[in-house]
């Protein structure tokens, strides 16, 4: 079985929030079923999961419920002998979304305290967006990706004391010696290559062989071109076009979304299209990076919709799409090859999973720089610059980034294939697998903070 962090968020949250329901979201086929089966069954004496996707294209048990009741005597009729008291029995309700008017029920199953619930969705984020009457206050949505480097690494068999060795070292801003380095180094190109797909994960585990890994990763992408297709009858074409034209985008230059070839139409811009890319990201397909021209903290208030980037979900199945079976483009730092794509894609999956939300510098004066994420050590901006090949001591854009006094930028970050761990000026130098230890919360003095008792006005 893979380790998962996701599971001791599931088991924190159904030990110690007995009043709220969790709502799990995330691309489908990257193991939030499998989790929540598990910590599940290990929590509780009584687990009924119900498959509601299958129900509505089967046996249409659960189509008409509308009450609590409804529900009530369908389970009963469902789960038979393995019903108890809301301290033993978790109820599961898979696939959410099939049946909308389920989500609003949450909030009336959640204050009758018959039964613990549990549910999850590939559209969860979709579903809530339509759904007249969102449970808010009964509910707590926590979203799910596919392995991220860390989980990679617990999957082939890296200990967690080499793991904690290389994050104190990260902290430190210190290198890994040169043995480990290239050791670390192959397990990436491994993980870029493979990906966070659990099924494709698992076979490359069983089976080291990159044809069948392929075979996963494929067919995984064609469910998603499916469901893209399944949305919606008005908008479902340029769903599966601006899909399909991810990889193509992302070779190149500026990478972003062009919005007259999703058509082939002269004049399109972000608004026509605004649904479909909703879809994407919502989904959790494809991750939505926005563009700012002004940075300051917090990044979320300078956001440009005009010009947007996507990345796919999963490394594996980029890598698939551009190399094939060829594996060598990553595994031998083929010249002939340029990588910044890959490069910039798993940066972005990586930080998707540790809960940042996705930005990057656009301005016409002064360049483009990869990544902004937000730095509350500092209440500051933090550029990320990743760099695939060796010359990746130039970057003529983040220099002038960071040199922008109004900007106020402390520090920021370049990624590459070197092992070495050095400072010029503001820009510090790290190799790519230490974007695993980048973090979404404040410094631990930050959290020892404590409210003063008010004074008596």
């Amino acid at each position: 079985m893979l380790r998962r962090k996701f599971e001791k968020e599931i088991e924190d949250f159904l030990i110690n929030q007995p009043d709220k329901i969790l709502l799990v979201d995330g691309a489908r086929q990257i193991g939030k079923s499998f989790i929540i089966r598990h910590v599940g069954k290990k929590l509780f004496k009584n687990f009924v999961e119900i498959n509601l996707k299958e129900d509505k294209e089967g046996a249409h048990i659960f189509a008409n419920v509308k009450t609590c009741q409804d529900l009530y005597l369908h389970l009963s009729v469902f789960a038979n002998s393995e019903l108890g008291s809301r301290d033993n029995t978790l109820i599961f309700l898979d696939e959410i979304q099939a049946y909308p008017q389920l989500l609003t029920m949450l909030k009336f199953l959640n204050q009758e305290k018959r039964f613990r619930y549990i549910a999850s969705g590939s559209q969860l984020g979709i579903a809530l967006q339509q759904t007249p009457s969102v449970p808010i206050g009964s509910i707590t949505v926590k979203h799910m990706y596919p392995l991220d480097f860390e989980e990679f690494l617990w999957a082939v068999n890296c200990g967690d004391e080499v793991i904690e060795s290389m994050r104190s070292c990260f902290r430190k801003g210190e290198a890994l010696n040169e043995s480990l380095h290239q050791n670390i180094l192959k397990r990436f190109q491994y993980y870029l290559l493979v990906g966070g797909l659990p099924e494709a994960v698992n076979m490359f585990l069983s089976d080291r062989h990159i044809q069948r890994v392929r075979e996963v990763q494929t067919q995984i992408y064609e469910l998603y071109k499916i469901d893209a297709s399944q949305y919606d009858n008005d908008n479902k074409l340029k769903i599966r076009r601006v899909y399909d034209l991810i990889p193509s985008n992302l070779e190149n230059k500026k990478k972003r979304v062009v919005f007259k070839d999703i058509e082939n139409k002269k004049g399109k811009d972000y608004t026509d299209y605004a649904d479909e890319f909703e879809y994407l990201s919502a989904s959790g397909v494809a991750l939505e990076v926005k563009s700012i021209s002004n940075p300051k903290f917090p990044i979320r208030e300078s956001v440009i919709k005009s010009f947007l980037k996507f990345y796919l979900n999963d490394i594996g199945i980029l890598t698939n799409i551009l190399y094939s079976n060829n594996a060598s483009a990553i595994m031998n730092d083929e010249r002939s090859i340029n990588l910044g794509t890959v490069y910039e894609s798993v940066v972005a999956q990586e930080l998707s999973a540790h809960g940042f939300q996705l930005y990057y510098y656009d301005n016409k004066k002064m360049g483009e720089v990869d990544f902004l994420v937000d730095d509350y050590d500092h209440l500051a901006v933090l550029p990320l610059e990743i760099k695939s090949g060796k010359d990746y001591t130039i970057h003529s854009a983040l220099d002038r980034f960071v040199s922008n006094e109004s900007y106020n930028i402390p520090r920021a970050i370049v990624f590459s294939n070197d092992g070495k761990v050095f400072q010029k000026g503001r820009i510090i130098y790290m190799p790519i697998y230490f974007c695993m230890f980048l973090e979404n919360k404040a410094s631990e003095t930050d959290n020892e903070f404590v409210f003063e008792e008010l004074m008596e006005l």
